[in-house]
């Protein structure tokens, strides 16, 4: 799959165990890849910095902090474990459920972290660069698409019927010639996100960006519809 011999094969085995098919040991320890997978978590985002540090040298850091929050993804991670037929060796009991959408996505991280204890950070950088992202990214279309995040967060609020609104005005009180703009998003009258720029358009896309870094559209929807409770 990645083109390599390993030296110590159980690590990547391990990598390959999702918590629900955990190895229960005679003092009781459960042994799956959740810890792998918190240091591949880290690799991961180390080498996706490297990159776009280097893909990007005219860019600036809100930029690539965006466009490194989409290639990090549980969803993004989640499409290159399937492109690279990681899906198809991960071990779990077949649960459904949220928590289940993105095992390979997991695996993929606790895979990366497998590779930099056996063959250190050069080598894992290099093939998390030079045969899965030159192979399965494409940057072009991330770029496009991380550059608008007020439209993407309004198109899911009209397509699950939802009602937003960016509050956004600016700081008089800083500079007359260089006021600083603030934006808060609500969703159904609720404070779901807030973002500063140095104009309004600046301002609503980093408050949109609040939300779609830290909230997929189904933790949205489920955070959405337990207030619709609540309120009733």
């Amino acid at each position: 799959m990645f083109g390599f011999i390993p030296h110590n094969i159980e690590l990547y085995k391990l990598a390959l165990i999702h918590k629900s098919a955990s190895l229960i040991l005679e003092d009781g320890r459960a042994i799956n890849n959740e810890r792998l997978e918190y240091l591949g978590d880290a690799v991961i985002e180390a080498v996706t910095s490297d990159y776009l540090f280097i893909e990007f040298p005219d860019r600036d850091e809100g930029f690539m902090t965006q466009l490194r929050s989409r290639i990090v993804s549980r969803q993004s991670l989640n499409a290159l474990a399937v492109h690279i037929g990681l899906d198809r060796q991960v071990i779990s009991n077949n649960a459904t459920g949220a928590a289940q959408k993105h095992i390979y996505g997991d695996a993929f991280e606790a895979m990366m972290g497998a590779i930099y204890l056996d063959q250190g950070y050069d080598f894992v950088n290099r093939l998390l660069i030079n045969r899965i992202y030159y192979r399965y990214l494409n940057l072009d279309e991330l770029t496009e698409s991380e550059t608008d995040f007020k439209s993407r967060l309004i198109e899911w609020c009209q397509k699950n019927h939802h009602r937003i609104l960016f509050r956004t005005g600016h700081d008089k009180g800083y500079s007359a010639s260089h006021p600083v703009f603030y934006s808060t998003v609500l969703v159904d009258d609720i404070e779901v996100g807030h973002g500063a720029g140095d104009s309004k358009k600046e301002a609503e896309q980093q408050a949109a960006f609040s939300v779609a870094q830290y909230m997929s559209d189904e933790q949205c929807a489920t955070l959405l519809d337990r207030v619709d409770k609540l309120t009733r």
